[in-house]
């Protein structure tokens, strides 16, 4: 099989015509069908119906456009892994994407295990929505995401999700606040102050629930999609926040909080997302391995 003309059938079948795929490869139309047929000759079924002026897959072509998806992915991933070996010291770019939903201290966490291999890195971060740093991920501008969540199913993206761990979350307030708050805890977020992440991160819908099913009803004050932001306004008590409980006491300390309660019902969890079905990355490897041994144990 000639790969280049199943290249030019790929991304024919993605721009769903000739004209359009033609711009993007800028090859002339003439020249893509004469590729495509000497394809069709080959394999000896057409893979293109004429649906008006469109072309539509063949039943074969939807076949071979699954094949075609699966090899070129495989081929992207095979440059990936390539083009970050490391080569006589030269030091491994190592370009990874934040959530901002993400707690700065827990993304530090995980990705500083990269920092200590024996091969020199160069970490380049992006903090950004989840969705928007797939969208770079996908298009091999970025190695690595940290998210609090898998990849959404709206977001057509050929990626795979790494579980790196899970924690519980703490219920935080300055000392002033906790003086005003009545009852013991849940009881004592009934009317409360409340900051809470921002419409798209994981934690939202998740404190939402159990709130709902613990019929509670905090007063939602403040909405941030930096977490950190949202941890300064608790601080200066404008209201009761929630953070990892593996990061307690490090919260506690950093922003003179106190603890009002803790639950293992509310789960935050976090994901490595790569191109790479298998991590081959040294820096995706590094950031895995420690999670799953220390950060998470």
């Amino acid at each position: 099989m000639n790969f280049k003309h199943l290249h030019y059938f790929w991304r024919v079948a993605k721009a769903g015509s000739v004209a359009r795929a033609s711009e993007q490869l800028h090859l002339t139309p003439q020249t893509l069908s004469g590729q495509i047929g000497l394809l069709e000759e080959d394999l000896g079924t057409p893979l293109f119906a004429k649906s008006g002026r469109n072309l539509e897959l063949t039943d074969a072509g939807r076949l071979a456009f699954g094949y075609a998806q699966d090899i070129f992915a495989l081929g992207s991933e095979l440059e990936e892994s390539l083009r970050n070996y490391p080569e006589g010291g030269r030091p491994v770019d190592f370009r990874v994407g934040v959530a901002d939903a993400v707690s700065k201290t827990i993304a530090y966490r995980l990705i500083e295990p990269a920092t200590r291999l024996s091969t020199p890195v160069r970490i380049v971060c992006r903090e950004w929505k989840l969705d928007s740093l797939l969208a770079e991920l996908a298009a091999h501008r970025l190695d690595l995401v940290i998210a609090d969540a898998p990849i959404p199913p709206s977001v057509s993206v050929r990626a795979f999700n790494h579980r790196l761990g899970e924690s519980g979350v703490s219920f935080f307030a300055s000392a002033v606040l906790l003086k005003t708050l009545k009852g013991k805890f849940p009881a004592s977020l009934n009317g409360a102050p409340m900051l809470v992440s921002g419409q798209d991160a994981a934690m939202r819908a998740r404190l939402e629930r159990w709130c709902g099913a613990n019929q509670l009803r905090p007063r939602v004050v403040g909405e941030f999609d930096d977490s950190a932001l949202m941890k300064a306004f608790g601080q200066r008590g404008a209201g009761v926040f929630i953070g990892p409980t593996i990061l307690e006491a490090e919260i506690k300390t950093q922003y003179g909080v106190k603890v009002l309660g803790r639950t293992g019902d509310i789960v935050e969890e976090f994901f490595a997302i790569s191109v790479e079905r298998r991590v081959t990355h040294p820096c995706v490897v590094a950031i895995a391995g420690a999670a799953r041994e220390g950060l998470f144990a």
